[in-house]
């Protein structure tokens, strides 16, 4: 049975989706959710200063990673719409099947059971940040949904059979999506990668279209794995020699204490350099003839340009 014609048995349907995959890109810059499989119900506190995060679930844990990918969808069906001319509206009904073939995933009853598991812990994910959409905050802290509900039929069989999932974005994400313009196209390779592997692809994609440099430290914070600094400069450097790729974008590792011994003039460094003193820089990889030198590249600090490139679709607000 094709979309259409599920969609006529219980009514229309917000997909399937038939522009590509994008995303809010607060949730891409910074780390809302768990990167774990297993049940976390509490992240770490991020503040670097100026943005601050806090993540907290309920006995269904903290939404992770993956569950994530219903928010990426949801966004990108509320994008097709606005690129038809529809006003966006945070209630989303869609088919199991188009999200699974969206995200690449194999329908079946397990990934039905984790679906409605997914929508569970959005749904209870409890956010407090000072990070405002649409020029607006939440002092009262958010979910990720407001509701959600699955729409089902009972077979021959006696066993439930899901027909379509219907849900209420949280007006925090809303504002995001159809007000701030923030919204960045994703990979289809995204849905592929390993959860540290997800989050530096955001990173990448978010940042400064001509590349730029991070410190490994404060990377670390923004990616949100509890890895030690020691273990995730070893995982970047799997990347950096091209033994792991991420799509789009690549990864060097940089040793400040190198760079300055370059300098007529510098003592020789002595020793080794210290953990926190690396930084890393993330570069375009689909045109490498205009990357810039790795030095010249800025600096990611608080404060960051939004990234507008072509193929972007910039997202008027709502009527």
């Amino acid at each position: 049975m094709d979309e259409q014609q599920q969609a006529f048995e219980f009514g229309p349907t917000d997909s399937p989706l038939v522009g590509k995959v994008k995303g809010d890109r607060n949730t891409m810059r910074f780390n809302f959710f768990s990167l774990r499989r297993e049940k976390e119900t509490e992240l770490p506190r991020y503040d670097d200063g100026k943005t601050w995060i806090e993540v907290v679930g309920t006995k269904h844990g903290v939404a992770s990673i993956w569950d994530k990918e219903l928010l990426v969808y949801s966004a990108s069906l509320l994008a097709d719409k606005i690129n038809r001319g529809e006003r966006p509206q945070p209630r989303i009904t869609f088919t199991a099947h188009d999200f699974f073939l969206t995200t690449g995933s194999t329908p079946g009853g397990s990934a039905y059971e984790r679906l409605e598991e997914s929508l569970a812990r959005l749904k209870s994910t409890f956010i407090r940040t000072n990070i405002e959409t649409g020029g607006e905050g939440e002092d009262r802290g958010f979910g990720w949904l407001d509701e959600y509900k699955i729409l089902y039929r009972r077979g021959k069989d006696g066993q439930k059979h899901m027909r379509a999932v219907e849900l209420t974005l949280c007006a925090w994400l809303f504002r995001a999506i159809v007000q701030d313009k923030h919204f960045l196209t994703y990979s289809p390779k995204y849905f592929e990668l390993p959860p540290v592997a997800k989050r530096l692809y955001e990173i990448a994609r978010s940042g400064p279209p001509g590349g730029f440099r991070m410190n490994l430290s404060k990377l670390r914070n923004r990616v949100g794995t509890t890895q030690d600094l020691r273990r995730f400069k070893a995982e970047l450097a799997a990347y950096a020699t091209h033994k792991r790729s991420l799509p789009d974008y690549g990864i060097a590792l940089i040793d400040p204490r190198l760079r300055r011994a370059l300098d007529k003039g510098f003592p020789k460094p002595a020793g080794q350099t210290p953990l926190k003193a690396w930084m890393v820089a993330f570069y375009p990889t689909t045109n490498v003839n205009n990357v810039q030198p790795l030095e010249s590249m800025p600096m990611l600090e608080e404060d960051e340009p939004d990234p507008v490139e072509a193929g972007d679709t910039p997202l008027l607000p709502a009527a």
